[in-house]
């Protein structure tokens, strides 16, 4: 009982507080909507018959740029966006046409692929045989040199792209065979594939395997076990020597006997 009248008490105070407050809000010389910020501690709110409305939350428009992360250059940057695309290279009119038309035909409106294709015939005539040359392993070599590139390239902005990563060994392992049978057959025609495309050959290594638990535990076990025989073998050597040491010195009692 004494609890219920002690909440009305308070509840009748606070309101008899904000009726004095909307009150003086009224009789202060301001505009209608707005309440003095001398009378209130906090920011400046709104002032409706004795009621108080908080303006809505200020937008951050002016937040600092994000800087985009510059990543390794493309394989396709020193193109230059003047040259005309690969189809249209060796028509005549393409050459004498206005800029507009010119523009249409030539890079800088090309897509990726039509990049990708001109810098592919240009890697292709810097390590082919001659010009009708479209098949040997130095060609293979080149068109393989360029993709790889491009797997590169677009595994550094999507690195979780399974597949593309999957295609992409599976390139290096094919040129890597390719480069290794083109040393055996022809070392000079290599030599000059990894000049002129920038290519370093490293030796595969003469054995490898994953070192799992299992394969550790059951090398050392190898190693004890060859070790024991080993053992075994050097003192059966050792008793060898000794019995044939012997049968030769009774060998050799036995002659002097007979001599004697």
């Amino acid at each position: 009982m004494l609890a219920n009248i002690a909440l009305r008490t308070v509840l009748k105070s606070s309101a008899g507080v904000l009726r004095e407050s909307g009150a003086l809000c009224s009789a202060l010389p301001v505009k209608p909507w707005t309440c003095s910020s001398a009378l209130l501690s906090g920011p400046r709110v709104s002032c409706v018959a004795g009621s108080f409305a908080f303006p809505p939350p200020v937008r951050h428009y002016a937040r600092v740029a994000k800087k985009k992360k510059t990543g390794p250059e493309s394989q396709l940057s020193d193109l230059s966006p003047t040259m005309l695309k690969l189809d249209y290279t060796p028509v005549p009119l393409a050459q004498t046409t206005d800029d507009v038309v010119k523009r249409l035909l030539s890079l800088e409106l090309a897509s990726h692929s039509e990049k990708l294709q001109l810098k592919k015939e240009q890697l292709i005539a810097k390590v082919q045989r001659d010009e009708n040359d479209r098949s040997s392993v130095e060609v293979q070599v080149a068109i393989l040199t360029a993709k790889i590139r491009n797997y590169q390239e677009h595994l550094q902005k999507h690195h979780k792209d399974k597949a593309n990563k999957r295609r992409m060994l599976m390139a290096i392992d094919r040129r890597k065979k390719l480069l290794k049978n083109l040393r055996l057959v022809r070392y000079d025609s290599f030599e000059k594939v990894c000049e002129q495309l920038g290519l370093t050959y490293t030796f595969p290594p003469e054995y490898y395997r994953r070192a799992t638990r299992r394969w550790l535990a059951k090398k050392a076990f190898c190693i004890k076990v060859f070790k024991e025989v080993q053992k075994q073998k050097a003192e059966l050597r050792l008793k060898m020597k000794q019995s044939l040491a012997s049968t030769d010195g009774e060998a050799a009692k036995t002659r002097a006997a007979e001599t004697q």
